[in-house]
């Protein structure tokens, strides 16, 4: 017992996080910015606690050395990455439901003289099957005064049939320069000529229906004169692959989820709710007054609210279900897809808005900006390096924490702990340890060398469209994907089997004390991730699509009879 009482000592800080959580969170609002503040506050206390604790304990002073050269390159990509951990605890201090607000502006126009709306849906290689079901949304649409258009860099004859089938307006333009915001630019620059140019334009991708309601909910927030952009989140009507590969659905939410659901309505509060390309509305008048949508990067999404930021226009966000739509099917076009995502901040921050530069970005912007680049350079480097560091100690002897297992459960538990008991109870229960590391190891590799890309390269950089449908009934296995993470993994295994099975070349393995621990803990732990994400590779086939599981209560009526039962899956036979 006496051996133990170090180790059940140092357990005492992750016991009292854990202790607060059961006395506490059951009987507060998830609301509540007292609440939240104290409890994203203790995190960041705790967080930097750790920090502390591993500048002055766990590595060697600075040298040339490889091991202090491991460590420190280790602890640098570590600190920044708690630096846009922290920054994000501060935004989710705070919570924005509009709703309410929705609720009470529903008629601020006239009726009589309603503002004129155009929908614009824009469109490369999609398929027929795709295009269809979002027209038949669009044309759905309750709002009176709406236009849809359709705007094809395809330039498909049989899509002008499809437009004109459901009322729609097929549109294209010369070229292809600048790709969506080039597209949508064109159009728009043609409305502004017609005797009945719009007020507005909402903005939806070839794959998202529109509910009958999201005009007129969206533009009831445009009540105020201030507001150039209302942003709608993004749900699917499909699993995403790692859902899907995984068989997870059920349990595991989309990887989108936590930020639409969290991280957008409290940025919100904060004034700096960002635009997310689809299912979102511009007032004409904002987008006037900056030239069109920006194509200095290939996100104009975001760059779109910054821009209308530093011209005195507000994005706002309303978290609302009003469009569903599909999530990449395929594991490649997932990554594809987060790569562009990161090299288009990468493009913002070097070449238009750098945060730390002298431009006029209103503060929270710049911090907004700062946030969103730490996110991408750091997080995903540092699920690299994650894997790196125990084999560096298997192989060289090189130890990049130099710690014992108290020192561990003794300042990185209590953190650790802290963050999936605020941001689980803040988030319904999103954070899900273990799978959301291979959310993010899935892309780390791509969105690494985006980073590095987007920031030393002056481009053009190409862009690549996030291919929807395609044939999807076969079990494909994503080799180029894979095998990286399998190599790792052989290299992870081995590098802890064969100290068991020889001698010859491993007599470092027993210098490391107490840490040996620490490292066997964190090869275990990284053999898992790594399993799981090799598993994730194996693309299963998919039917009846877009499948969307869903439970809840419906109605089936035939004739005159009309029966209760349960929604279990929606699909297309």
């Amino acid at each position: 017992m006496l051996l133990l009482s170090p180790f059940l000592s140092s357990l005492a800080g992750a016991a009292i996080v854990i202790g607060i959580a059961l006395l506490v969170l059951p009987h507060v609002s998830r609301t509540n910015v007292w609440v939240r503040s104290l409890l994203l506050g203790m995190t960041a206390v705790l967080a930097w606690r750790y920090m502390l604790w591993r500048f002055t304990e766990t590595i060697p002073p600075f040298s040339l050395a490889p091991d202090a050269l491991a460590s420190w390159i280790f602890v640098t990509i570590e600190v920044l990455s708690m630096v846009s951990s922290t920054l994000a605890y501060f935004f989710l201090t705070r919570h924005k439901d509009r709703t309410p607000e929705v609720d009470q502006n529903l008629t601020w126009w006239d009726r009589k003289n309603p503002p004129r709306v155009d929908v614009y849906i824009a469109t490369y290689n999609e398929e027929r099957e795709v295009l269809e079901r979002t027209l038949a949304g669009a044309q759905a649409l309750a709002y009176p005064g709406t236009r849809v258009f359709v705007l094809d860099d395809g330039r498909r004859d049989w899509l002008a049939e499809v437009c004109q089938h459901y009322g729609a307006e097929h549109r294209t333009r010369p070229d292809n320069a600048h790709a969506k915001a080039g597209n949508i630019n064109y159009t728009f620059q043609q409305r502004l000529k017609d005797e009945d140019p719009p007020d507005f334009i909402a903005v939806l991708d070839a794959d998202f229906v529109p509910h009958r309601n999201f005009v007129s909910r969206a533009l009831a927030l445009f009540h105020a004169p201030t507001v150039g952009l209302v942003q709608t989140p993004q749900h699917f009507f499909n699993p995403d692959p790692v859902q899907h590969n995984l068989k997870i659905a059920d349990a595991y939410p989309d990887e989108q989820r936590f930020f639409f659901d969290n991280v957008e309505p409290a940025r919100d509060a904060w004034g700096i709710a960002v635009c997310c390309g689809t299912s979102s509305m511009v007032r004409v008048e904002a987008l006037k007054a900056i030239g069109g949508l920006p194509t200095e990067s290939v996100t104009e999404d975001f760059l779109l609210t910054v821009r209308l930021s530093t011209h005195g226009w507000k994005t706002v966000y309303l978290n609302e279900a009003l469009t569903e739509g599909l999530a990449p099917e395929g594991l490649h076009e997932y990554v594809v897809q987060r790569g562009r995502w990161c090299l288009g901040m990468m493009q913002i921050v070097r070449n238009v808005y750098n945060p730390l530069g002298s431009n006029n970005l209103p503060l929270m912007q710049r911090v907004s900006l700062l946030d969103s680049a730490l996110y991408w350079t750091t997080t995903f480097p540092f699920r690299l390096i994650s894997l790196v560091g125990p084999l560096l100690y298997w192989f060289f002897g090189i130890i990049v924490v130099i710690a014992t297992v108290p020192d561990i459960t003794s300042y990185f538990l209590p953190y650790y702990v802290a963050v999936l008991v605020t941001l689980n109870w803040i988030s319904h229960g999103k954070i899900i340890p273990v799978l959301n590391d291979v959310s993010q190891l899935l892309a780390a590799w791509p969105i690494t060398r985006a980073v590095f890309m987007g920031l030393f390269t002056k481009g053009p950089h190409k862009f690549r469209v996030t291919a929807k449908g395609g044939d999807r009934t076969r079990t494909v296995v994503q080799w180029p994907l894979m095998k990286p993470f399998a190599i790792l993994f052989g290299l992870t295994l081995l590098g802890m089997v064969l100290p068991l099975t020889t001698d010859s070349g491993f007599s470092h393995i027993g210098q490391a004390g107490d840490g040996i621990r620490v490292v066997l803990f964190w090869t275990i732990y990284n053999l898992l991730v790594l399993a799981i994400t090799m598993l994730a590779c194996i693309e299963r086939p998919r039917v009846n699509r877009p499948q969307r599981g869903v439970v809840e209560r419906a109605h089936l009526s035939s004739g005159h009879t009309r029966i209760t039962c349960w929604l279990l899956e929606l699909g297309i036979d």
